[in-house]
């Protein structure tokens, strides 16, 4: 079966297997596993911040983010469908009493001028407390929904900048942070520069089978580990899932290129398919979002000749290439989604 649910489905490889079973651990509730220690500040360095912490997953990267920046009752902006706002389970607003307002953007991204729009303008017949604060911009950047797209640097610097300024903390949620870095050679640490705090994940493109970092100004990150402790993410001898972490970080960001070549030779294969449509302009990393008649029974069909996807709804479908997709694992899913989209006229 060629899995392409997601590049959350990724194995350790045997030289990963290998780093982690000689990783030196300590305990990581008392900071003291060297491995995770190392880790922590090689992805602050690569970042360039202070700091990281380390956690399980990235929603709790993210979770413990915004329950730094907010108050019960504050309102958080972000784009139509981000992972934060629909994926993370209504996480703000159980864990930390905030609500979201998501912008609306076709590839995940929003504009200065809606940022401004949305945070109330007190005047002196609506004073300040008659309104919602809103006190924190989240960004995603690669953006899941959107179908993996990229948001340009310089709108990115600007929303952020935008915020700052209307008073607001910034967060960014760079879970495939590492696919918008290989696909247009910016570093991550220019796209993090701006942000208050960012979230970044190991267990999707770079292929280890655990974890996530907060990266941030020191005493940020140090104000953040108590809310990893809260929310359960207090670990013990991590540094055997932190090696896979440090390994990917190694060996893994540079091959990222292979996913996105990937995506693209299969989604211009889409392109030529009857029934089949798929927005080119939109695979810009690893993912290729497209729609047919019947998302259930096409993914089905698939399916049965070997070829694993998700369908989102009645007509979306999703494929993710990761570290686990070849050259020639890529042929064969273009062959099948080709004989699937083009059934032989006898029906066999």
């Amino acid at each position: 079966m060629i899995d392409l649910r997601s590049d959350t489905i990724t194995r350790p490889t045997d030289a990963m297997r290998r780093a982690m079973a000689d990783a030196p651990v300590g305990d990581d509730v008392y900071h003291d596993d060297p491995t995770v220690n190392r880790l922590e500040e090689r992805v602050a360095e690569l970042l360039g911040k202070d700091a990281a912490v380390y956690v399980p997953t990235g929603t709790m990267s993210n979770q413990i983010a915004v329950r730094f920046h907010t108050e019960p009752g504050d309102t958080i902006l972000t784009s139509t469908d981000a992972h934060i706002a629909i994926h993370e389970i209504g996480a703000p607003a159980a864990l930390s009493g905030v609500t979201i307002h998501e912008l609306p953007g076709a590839d995940g991204t929003f504009t200065s001028a809606q940022v401004r729009a949305a945070v109330p303008q007190p005047s002196p017949s609506l004073p300040y407390w008659l309104f919602p604060p809103v006190t924190l911009l989240a960004a995603e950047n690669t953006h899941n929904a959107a179908g993996g797209t990229i948001w340009p640097l310089e709108r990115l610097v600007e929303v952020a900048n935008t915020a700052h300024a209307l008073g607001l903390a910034t967060h960014l949620d760079g879970a495939r942070l590492w696919n918008a870095t290989a696909a247009t050679g910016i570093p991550e640490a220019d796209y993090a520069r701006v942000f208050d705090t960012t979230s970044v994940c190991f267990s999707k493109g770079l292929g280890a089978p655990v974890g996530s970092a907060l990266v941030g100004d020191r005493d940020v990150i140090d104000a953040t580990r108590r809310f990893k402790q809260m929310y359960g993410g207090g670990m013990r001898q991590a540094g055997i899932v932190a090696a896979g972490a440090l390994y990917a970080l190694d060996h893994h960001r540079e091959r990222l290129v292979e996913d996105h070549d990937h995506a693209r030779r299969f989604a211009e294969a889409l392109a030529d398919l009857p029934g089949v449509e798929v927005d080119l302009d939109r695979v810009q990393t690893n993912m290729v979002y497209f729609t047919v008649a019947d998302g259930e029974g096409f993914a089905a069909r698939c399916r049965r000749d070997g070829l694993d996807m998700i369908a989102l709804g009645p007509t979306q479908i999703r494929a993710v290439f990761h570290l686990g997709v070849s050259d020639a694992d890529t042929d064969r899913a273009i062959d099948i989604v080709r004989r699937v989209a083009s059934p032989p006229a006898d029906g066999s």
